[in-house]
Order: structure tokens, then C-alpha cells, then sequence
């Protein structure tokens, strides 16, 4: 049963988010928030690091899944992209390449001929009365063409199902301390 610490909802784009202006126009844009328990890290590479390496299993097949159809079209696939990954690890997040980064957000992303897309992991701090620190992921994609737009149709509800699950198993297996870096 979820609780608080382990309950990933969909929230408004947060406004002081680094991807609200990253495109002219989007095709989508999405946010989820998730509750981080007093002592977790604040650090969002830490945090961004530790959701991607800790990932239900299922989002690999799925993923494994995507790169058989979209091979074919001569888009990115998540292989291509660890490849890239494990050259130039500092620089990227996962598979995903980092765009920005402060002490309170990193957005990560990817362009590729179909569609560019923004994530965006932001700390918020707590304020008073309950210090409620929370974690958002903020997803805004941009379609170039039809084979954008069409592909967006697609993955648009497995994405939000992805995002959720991420968010509920970093969670589930514990936030890293605020000590790790």
C-alpha cells in the first residue's frame, strides 16, 4: 500500500523549472511529484542517478521492446545511447545527456530526428510549518515531424506509467542519504 513517501502524483509544471522555456512549442509536458523523507539527499545528480540505476525491471523490457520497432526507423535506441553512456558517462545521466544542472535541478534529455525532450528532476525545499520536501520530474517534448508526433501518440501513456514506477521504486528501495554524492 503506498504512503506518502512512496505515492508519485501528478502535479502542475513546476514554474521556476528549467524546460518551461526549453522548446518554442510542446507536444507534451508532464510533472510527478513524489514526497523525499527528512535526511534524503537534495543533491537532484544524486538523486537522478539513483532512480535510473534503480528502475523496475520491466521498464528495461520495455524499453528492449522499443528499440526492436523503432531500429527500423533509424531513430536513437537505448543501446545506441548506453554505448554513448559508458564513453562519455560524466556527462550524461543514464543513457540520457545532461543539459543543466544546479543545487536544486538537472535537466537531462535527448534530440533525435523525430522528437527533443526535456526531464527535469527539481528539489524543492521545505518550508515551514512541515518542512515537506518533495522531488519532481517534469517531462515537456517537442515533435519535429509526423513520425514525432505519431511515435508521442504511442509511448505517451507508458511514459506516464514509467515516470510513476521510477519515482515509486527509488522510493521503495530508499532515497540515498544526504551525505552521498
Amino acid at each position: 500500500m503506498p504512503n506518502e513517501f512512496t505515492l508519485a502524483t501528478a502535479v502542475a509544471l513546476p514554474a521556476h523549472s528549467g524546460v518551461n522555456q526549453a522548446f518554442a512549442s510542446v507536444n507534451l509536458a508532464d510533472a510527478f511529484a513524489i514526497r523525499l523523507p527528512l535526511g534524503a539527499s537534495a543533491d537532484p545528480d544524486v538523486l537522478a542517478r539513483f532512480i535510473f540505476a534503480h528502475q523496475p525491471a520491466w521498464i528495461g523490457h520495455l524499453l528492449r521492446v522499443r528499440d526492436m520497432i523503432v531500429v527500423g526507423l533509424g531513430l536513437k535506441t537505448a543501446t545506441q545511447l548506453a554505448k554513448i553512456a559508458s564513453e562519455t558517462e560524466p556527462s550524461r545521466v543514464g543513457i540520457f545527456k545532461v543539459y543543466s544542472t544546479n543545487e536544486t535541478e538537472i535537466v537531462i534529455g535527448e534530440d533525435d530526428k523525430h522528437l527533443d525532450f526535456r526531464i527535469s528532476l527539481l528539489c524543492s525545499s521545505g518550508s515551514a510549518p512541515d518542512n515537506r520536501r518533495e522531488l519532481t520530474m517534469t517531462t515537456v517534448v517537442h515533435c519535429h515531424n509526423l513520425l514525432g508526433r505519431s511515435y508521442l501518440r504511442v509511448i505517451a501513456p507508458f511514459h506516464r506509467a514509467v515516470v510513476k514506477a521510477s519515482l515509486r521504486s527509488a522510493a521503495r528501495v530508499g532515497w540515498p542519504d544526504a551525505g552521498v554524492h
